[in-house]
């Protein structure tokens, strides 16, 4: 009698042990860093992965936070710093980061975090004023090689991916990129002024950033710098008009140094959630962005090979010695 009472509590101790055991985790409280002002690219990436996740419930809450300077340096330092070993820290960053990190030439790199996964892709586009005299990219890259110095690209800060696309296209004419003059500029308003207003030749930035004004028939879209095209933009891509120049303005998201295998598998299991939610798939579409999600091992090389790539355009225009 005592053996079979003891067997039954046995029983029934695994019979509560079991479930509770088997309990997910409950979902985290996160913080993300853009390192950028208010209502920038990674900002609004930032601040879109907050919506999802929390939408889904698969952050229990998220703040975002803004730290600003230098490209992103300012808040890759302190993230790198502040955030070791914690993987209730994120940051947002992307292209811009990577040539950021050389032309600064900052102490702290992209070998100080530990890379999950590339989310977004955002198409740039070369633009110029509807009463431009170049109404393609032949026509834009006749005037380079009849006299670079004159064609005058307005984009984002100096290294990022618009002053990339422009060396590109720059050197794609016969030019030497160095030679490529180009304006940087703090926003897309400023470039938009800045071509409507005769200042500039061309203009490089996000498609969404001037899909208004081209639907308005003030601009003028030469061609888009991705692989594809564009849904719903009747804009031919360089390489279908036979330019070899690719450039995809991407997005990422990281973790700080010092984190556990067991944290960053936790961490990639949540991003693999947010990527395939039906609620990121509406972000994507909203904001005109590309899925371009690359996780874990495979983003760690392509990371290496961009890393490269953009070194190499920098160097070419004189940015990076």
């Amino acid at each position: 009698m005592k053996l079979k009472q003891c067997l039954l509590a046995a029983l029934a101790v695994v019979g509560l042990a079991g479930p509770a055991l088997a309990q997910p985790a409950s979902p985290p409280d996160l913080k993300i860093m853009a390192p950028a002002g208010p209502g920038g690219g990674w900002d609004t990436a930032a601040r879109s992965i907050q919506q999802v996740l929390t939408a889904t419930g698969l952050a229990k809450s998220v703040q975002v936070f803004n730290v600003t300077g230098a490209g992103g340096m300012v808040g890759l330092a302190q993230f790198v710093t502040g955030a070791k070993g914690d993987p209730s820290q994120l940051m947002v960053n992307g292209i811009t980061m990577v040539g950021a990190i050389l032309t600064n030439k900052s102490p702290v790199t992209l070998a100080d975090v530990t890379p999950l996964a590339r989310l977004t892709g955002d198409p740039l586009v070369i633009v110029v004023p509807d009463n431009s005299p170049h109404k393609s990219v032949k026509d834009l890259i006749g005037a380079i090689k009849t006299d670079a110095s004159r064609v005058i690209w307005a984009g984002g800060s100096a290294g990022g991916a618009d002053h990339i696309l422009a060396a590109l296209v720059t050197k794609t004419a016969g030019v030497d990129a160095g030679k490529v003059n180009y304006v940087p500029f703090s926003g897309g308003g400023e470039a938009l002024a800045a071509m409507l207003g005769g200042r500039v030749t061309a203009g490089v930035s996000g498609y969404g950033e001037f899909e208004g004004q081209i639907k308005a028939g003030k601009l003028r879209a030469l061609a888009i710098s991705s692989g594809k095209r564009l849904e719903g933009a009747d804009v031919p891509t360089l390489k279908e008009l036979g330019y070899d120049v690719e450039v995809v303005n991407w997005r990422a998201i990281m973790a700080p140094p010092g984190i556990t295998a067991d944290q960053r598998t936790a961490l990639l299991k949540t991003v693999d959630g947010l990527v395939k939610s039906k609620e990121w798939a509406e972000v994507l579409k909203a904001r005109g962005w590309d899925d371009y999600y690359l996780a874990g091992d495979p983003f760690v090389a392509f990371l290496k090979e961009e890393q490269g790539r953009v070194g190499d355009v920098l160097r070419s225009i004189g940015l990076v010695k």
